[in-house]
């Protein structure tokens, strides 16, 4: 099992960590950001994710190198890691209307 942050989110293992990076995405749980900033601010490529937060939706921004940095900044354990085909089907079709990628 991962590590767990201060607001209690599970850090991936080392094998986690590889296939999330070949094929996952920071999403967000809606209706719990409150909007502080500190994810967009921790981020080293400058991607606004604070605006994925307060949507519910995954961050689909190209510059997000999956760093994990906003996942562990997050106060209230709005965002995660995970690998589209291992959500909720709720989060999925949130998955496609953002990036156009469906789940088989």
């Amino acid at each position: 099992m991962g590590r767990r942050t201060r607001s209690g989110a599970r850090l991936p293992r080392d094998d986690e960590r590889l296939r999330l990076l070949a094929r996952g995405l920071v999403v967000a749980e809606p209706g719990r950001c409150v909007e502080c900033g500190l994810c967009a601010y921790n981020c080293p490529m400058g991607v606004d994710t604070r605006k994925y937060a307060r949507a519910g939706l995954p961050v689909t921004d190209a510059a997000c190198i999956l760093c994990g940095s906003c996942v562990v900044h997050c106060p209230r354990g709005t965002l995660r890691l995970a690998v589209p085909d291992e959500r909720e089907a709720e989060d999925s079709v949130n998955v496609q209307q953002a990036t156009g990628w469906r789940a088989a």
